[in-house]
Parts: structure tokens; sequence; C-alpha cells
């Protein structure tokens, strides 16, 4: 039993691999772009609208009602990034219904390059919000002796980011595969369902613990 996609190569020259892991993130992010070309196509302003862009619109206005409740004022300027993250997260955790798909998120070099996104979105949006001084100075408080911890924080919650994802994705991949060996039937149908709840959890928790990098960066929570 495969641990994660890394270990499927497909292709290999020299010291550049085309793993699993590769892709089916490629696979996940051509699925979300192709069906957001599909919905937003025959996108409308009328009364009566699609069911997909219904459900376009509870997804969207959901996302920001999130980003809201967080303390970010202005959602919309943040909504293409934590989005964005929720949607490849949740779409690869749900990818586990298709047969002998490995999902992206079970391997650490995908969730360690989403948090890596997460690590440089956070001073992106604090210096566009607060200018490059006043950011820097955050790492000063309350007093320049919490310099050195401030950046062990930085790094540390994006680490954790990291192998708190993939430690959950790859923990469960391993569940059913062991399930599939006991009892091949009952067992791992009710496990996917669980596993599909438990992505859908993580891509939650995973966007909603960047949004409050992001707020904590950018100082604009709301009195």
């Amino acid at each position: 039993m495969r641990l994660s996609g890394d270990e499927l190569i497909f292709w290999q020259y020299e010291w550049v691999k085309l793993n699993g892991t590769i892709a089916s993130t490629w696979g996940v992010i051509l699925f979300l772009t192709m069906g957001s070309l599909l919905i937003t196509r025959h996108l409308t302003s009328d009364i009566t609208i699609s069911r997909w862009q219904c459900f376009l619109e509870i997804l969207v206005t959901g996302i920001v009602k999130q980003i809201e409740e967080v303390g970010l004022r202005q959602p919309q300027k943040y909504l293409g990034f934590i989005g964005t993250l929720f949607l490849f997260i949740a779409g690869a955790n749900l990818g586990t219904i298709i047969p002998w798909f490995e999902p992206p998120t079970g391997s650490l070099s995908t969730t360690a390059a989403l948090a890596i996104c997460v690590f440089i979105a956070v001073p992106m949006y604090g210096i566009a919000d607060d200018g490059l001084l006043n950011y820097l100075k955050s790492y000063l408080k309350p007093t320049f002796i919490m310099l050195p911890f401030n950046i062990i924080g930085e790094v540390s919650r994006t680490l954790a980011l990291a192998i708190r994802l993939f430690g959950n994705m790859m923990s469960g991949a391993m569940i059913v595969g062991i399930l599939l060996t006991i009892a091949p039937l009952i067992l791992p149908m009710l496990m996917t369902a669980l596993g599909l709840l438990t992505g859908m959890v993580q891509a939650y928790i995973f966007s909603i613990l960047a949004t409050v990098y992001i707020a904590a960066a950018t100082r604009t929570r709301e009195a």
C-alpha cells in the first residue's frame, strides 16, 4: 500500500519526475477550471437562474460571510485567494470517491506548497494594508525582545498547517486501505463517507486558519 502518490512514478528523467501527486494535482486543477468555465458562461442577473448558478452563489456568499466573521472588512479583496484554497482542497479531498484516485493533499509536498502560499500571502496582504515599515514593526511588538519569537511563530504555524492537513488526509487513506483488507465491503464504504466529511472539514479549517493569519497581519478587525 502506497502512503501517497509520490511513490507512483509515471515518468522520470534524471531528477525530474512526474509522479502520481503531480498528475492528480493537475487533474484537480483542470477539473475546477473546466467546471468554473461551464458554470459561469451562462451567468445571469434575472430572477430565474440555473441550479449551478444558485449553487455557485451560495458557495461564494458563504465564503465571503466566513471571511467577514473572521474580521476582514473587505472580504472581496481576499475572496480569490481564500476561495481558491478552499475549492482546491475540497475538490482534491472529494476526489477520493473516484476509484484509484489518490488525493494530492495526502502528500506532504502538496500540503507544504499550500502552506507556503499562505506564508507568502500573509506578509503581502499585511504590507499592502499597513505599508512595509509598519508591517515590519509588528514583529517588534510588544517589545523588540519578541522579534525572534515572532519570526519562529510565523515559520512554525506554516509548518503546522502543512503537517495538519497531510496527517489527517494520509491517516484517512491508510485506514480505508487497512479496512479493505479486513472487511472489503461494508466498513470501507462507511469510512469513505467519513473521509469525505473529514476532507471538507479540513478544507474549511485550512482556509479559515489562512484567513485568521491574514487578519492578524492586516490589523483590519472590526471594532
